[in-house]
């Protein structure tokens, strides 16, 4: 398995403290569970396009259409949108289906042990 990132401080300190092999919380998980981490290189946030598109996506359905008008009231809010409003869109690995319209069928359908 493995992890691919930016060079973000949460996930590397490998500008921070040059000649030092000092790890951050995220790649000691990593390391404890034999995952390797892979890093972009820095300045190209092309490299991450599906995360970069997330953002993007993120940002055009609830932050700039959202007002907040306290930690509290984001934190409420944010709540909502990821309960209710982003199980609704279509998702490539889904068959262009919502979480949804995949939970409603899978309910629908049963589920048999054997």
């Amino acid at each position: 398995e493995c992890v691919q990132t930016d060079n973000g401080m949460e996930f590397t300190k490998r500008f921070s403290t040059p000649g030092q092999v000092t790890l951050t919380a995220f790649q000691r998980t990593l390391k404890e569970h034999g995952i390797r981490h892979k890093l972009i290189r820095p300045f190209t946030p092309r490299h991450n396009g599906k995360v970069e598109r997330s953002h993007r996506k993120d940002n055009e359905r609830f932050y700039a259409t959202h007002t907040f008008y306290s930690f509290e009231d984001f934190s409420r809010q944010l709540q909502v949108y990821n309960r209710r409003d982003y199980n609704l869109f279509p998702m490539r690995p889904l068959g262009w289906k919502s979480p949804q319209t995949v939970l409603k069928e899978f309910i629908k359908e049963g589920v048999t042990y054997v």
